[in-house]
């Protein structure tokens, strides 16, 4: 039997950790209950041993069959973590890039002698960044957004046109992630974050994950992302499928940009815009996500095969089979289908 830890940081007791306290804590939390119950759940169902570390106050019915492994306070979880890994054949980890707490537990994994069941340290460095990443992309020939690293208190280029987008450098989730009118919206004056400055793109905002292994990576359907608007792009959810010829579009433009990146294992994500050109020529990658995303709630509501079989059978590079029922799913980033067949 195949034994695997799951980790997801919010659900492990990551509230407690300074860079996630605050206002934006409670949504990244449901996102991550949300990915945490529904990968757990296809692990099970394909037969795998699954433990989980998980802060001792959150409920814990909806994952009775997995192995609970319960963290007390704040550090707590790091040393839950390595202990497991260690002895599992295993570890799959969810967690925001924010101030290198992916690439922390990549390395604490790795360290204790454990097999990532997902991106490794070398590619978490390069898509933690988001400027440094569509920099790396952009000089190998891969459609990204014109974009400047600025500093705290760097003013925006001259040559800078509006409107733009201004996120943080290491953001996840759409946390702080605007839409700047001018050089003197509040959105830039008032940053506290080294920030990337980019060339707004508009089009469809979508996504497109990839299980990925040594023989192959296997992109699985595009889905819309739903965005808050009015100047946010707070993430709402998203739906499947799209329309063939965007689908096929946003799939190729992933697949290129994961080529691009060091090799991996596991499931990561890619964010486009899909612009109005028919010939794809106006799309664009707006970020890398080296971790499972919420769009897997929608795929896996969508999918006749279980994806985490899948993902599995692509880490060590066995064929993969994946079959979608085609019919429209929609879903909310805390986990809600709100359309199913």
């Amino acid at each position: 039997m195949t034994s695997i830890v799951v980790y997801e940081l919010m659900a492990a007791g990551g509230a407690m950790i300074e860079p996630l306290a605050g206002p934006a804590a409670a949504s990244l939390l449901q996102e991550g209950l949300a990915m945490l119950r529904a990968v757990t759940a296809d692990f099970v169902a394909a037969g795998c041993e699954v433990a989980v570390v998980l802060d001792q106050n959150l409920a814990t019915s909806d994952l009775a069959d997995c192995k609970l492994h319960f963290t007390t306070g704040a550090g707590d979880d790091r040393s839950t973590l390595s202990s497991l890994a260690a002895c599992r054949d295993w570890t799959l980890l969810i967690a925001p890039e924010i101030d290198g707490l992916l690439l922390d537990r990549a390395r604490l994994v790795e360290r204790a002698g454990g097999r990532l069941l997902g991106p490794g340290p070398a590619f978490i460095e390069v898509a933690s960044d988001k400027h440094h990443c569509l920099q790396h992309l952009s000089a190998r020939g891969i459609a990204c957004p014109r974009g400047w690293r600025l500093e705290i208190g760097d003013p925006p280029p001259l040559e800078m046109t509006w409107p733009a987008v201004i996120k943080p450098c290491d953001g996840a989730g759409s946390q702080g992630v605007l839409l700047a009118a001018s050089a003197q919206d509040r959105a830039l004056t008032h940053r506290k974050k080294i920030s990337r400055l980019e060339e707004f793109c508009p089009g469809l905002p979508a996504s497109v994950a990839l299980l990925c292994g040594p023989a192959a990576n296997f992109p699985l359907p595009a889905c819309r992302q739903r965005l808050a608007g009015e100047g946010s792009f707070e993430y709402l959810g998203g739906e499947l499928p799209l329309a063939v010829p965007l689908n096929e579009r946003a799939r190729r433009l992933a697949a290129a940009a994961i080529a691009e990146l060091p090799p991996t294992v596991g499931y990561v994500g890619v964010d486009l815009v899909l612009g109005e050109a028919t010939d794809g020529s106006n799309d664009r990658v707006i970020e890398i996500n080296p971790r499972l995303t919420t769009s897997y709630v929608g795929l896996r509501a969508a999918s006749a095969t279980n994806l985490a079989t899948a993902m599995l059978d692509a880490a060590v590079g066995r064929a993969v089979e994946l079959r979608f029922r085609g019919e429209r799913v929609q879903f909310t980033a805390d986990g809600a289908i709100l359309h199913h067949p």
